[in-house]
């Protein structure tokens, strides 16, 4: 009655409905196509394999994962929201700026939103419900919304899997991430600015300006890890898998050496928790992986690109149609499937079409990470109400102005590429 991908379908959804994970559904359902299409598992396996053999680019994952993890564990990011807290901790509402700006900075050496959200963001929501400072629902929806950041600005775990799927170049991706990352941080602070006046947020003591040079000197060391990895990359000094081990030894040297702050037991679970972080996004790689090649067989991204020509659109017309289709899927998904599996069906139109991959990567991974914080399921959001201790329901409905603001940042970077693209043409992208 139905061709083994249309059964294959059912099945990941059916598996999905009743709980099991999305990365053990694709591969279970998977396997039942290969069985009932009558192909051979172990040419596919080994199909698989061989494209991974030279896939470098994977091992960056784990390393930022490392770097972000080592962090947390010693003392750079404490340095960091002190610096953030004297450069903008004195205007009203000094809190909830500097809960965005340090976002923008630690975004820089985390690549992850999670991380972001799990680590400074944790540190955050205790600043700024300390005293009834703040609402804690707000604060959680600030942090959740600050978070999606840090996919953005380089380095970007997503890019970097975006990079995987399209052949794209990571170091142009990464430096056109730079504008867009501070475009959003923009707008979440003048949101923040509104609130704090109309909601009458309190005013911390200044930090005097004399201390800024000392608080910059201290902080230093950390805010050098993403100039040191943007500069080896587009300087040729290193390849962005390296650039990612780099970047884990840096902050390993810096906590270590400089500051002092990390003992043998802190590496310990700094390596646990980022072994653990990066095998969940291991299974999704490989669930995406083996479905992938299913939806090649099918020849599936050929005979969606030619349908979508056939309808003579505009490249205006299909970014359009992209996006709409990434937020409804966003609402529902988890973002690296949907980077995994969707993105990568709608690469060979947009190649067809004319449309940057530069341009087309970015614009994906800013919508795809709006889904982090757009209900019903916002993993942001999941985890805020966990460290908050709030209702659901309070967040989401604190997060709805920074929702819209962020909206209109990606309306800004979907319709108009070159704000994407002016940085990297300044390092020589001809895109």
């Amino acid at each position: 009655m139905f061709d083994p991908f249309t059964i294959s379908l059912i099945a990941i959804c059916a598996l999905a409905i009743l709980g099991l994970p999305i990365s053990h559904a694709m591969i279970a359902s998977s396997i039942l196509y290969l069985w009932l299409a009558g192909l051979d598992m172990g040419t596919a396996a080994e199909q698989i394999l061989n494209g991974l053999y030279s896939g470098y680019l994977l091992l960056a994952v784990p390393m930022f994962i490392l770097a972000a993890e080592i962090m947390n564990a010693g003392t750079m990011t404490q340095r960091l929201l002190h610096f953030c807290n004297a450069v903008v901790g004195r205007f009203r509402g000094g809190l909830a700026q500097v809960n965005v700006l340090q976002s923008l900075i630690f975004a820089g050496m985390s690549g992850s939103a999670i991380a972001d959200a799990a680590g400074t963001g944790r540190m955050m929501q205790k600043l700024m419900t300390a005293d009834n400072k703040y609402p804690a629902s707000y604060a959680a929806a600030l942090t959740a919304a600050t978070a999606v950041i840090a996919p953005i600005i380089p380095p970007s775990i997503p890019l970097v899997i975006y990079a995987l799927v399209s052949d794209a170049s990571i170091g142009f991706l990464f430096i056109a991430g730079i504008l867009p990352g501070v475009l959003l941080a923009v707008g979440l602070m003048t949101v923040v600015a509104v609130d704090a006046r109309r909601k009458n947020f309190p005013v911390e003591e200044p930090v005097p300006l004399r201390q800024l040079p000392g608080l910059t000197l201290r902080a230093l060391p950390a805010l050098m890890l993403p100039v040191v990895l943007l500069v080896g990359i587009r300087g040729g000094v290193m390849t962005p898998t390296e650039a990612a081990g780099v970047a884990a030894g840096y902050a390993l040297f810096i906590s270590v050496f400089i500051y002092r702050s990390v003992t043998l037991s802190q590496f310990y679970t700094a390596l646990l928790n980022s072994g653990r972080t990066t095998a969940s996004i291991g299974l999704l790689l490989a669930g995406a992986m083996v479905f992938n090649y299913v939806v090649t067989v099918e020849n599936i991204p050929n005979t969606l690109s030619a349908l979508l020509l056939s309808w003579e659109l505009t490249p205006l017309q299909f970014i359009i149609i992209v996006n709409i289709l990434l937020l409804l899927l966003g609402c529902v998904l988890e973002g690296t499937t949907i980077l995994l599996v969707i993105v990568p069906v709608l690469i060979p139109t947009a190649k067809a079409l004319g449309i940057d991959m530069v341009h087309f990567g970015v614009m994906a991974v800013l919508n795809i990470m709006l889904g982090l914080i757009t209900p019903p399921y916002g993993l942001l959001l999941f985890i805020m109400t966990r460290i908050a201790e709030v209702p659901l329901r309070a967040i989401v409905r604190d997060v709805m102005p920074f929702l819209f603001v962020m909206f209109a940042v990606l309306a800004v970077v979907a319709l108009l590429p070159d704000v994407v693209l002016f940085v990297p043409r300044m390092f020589g992208y001809g895109g």
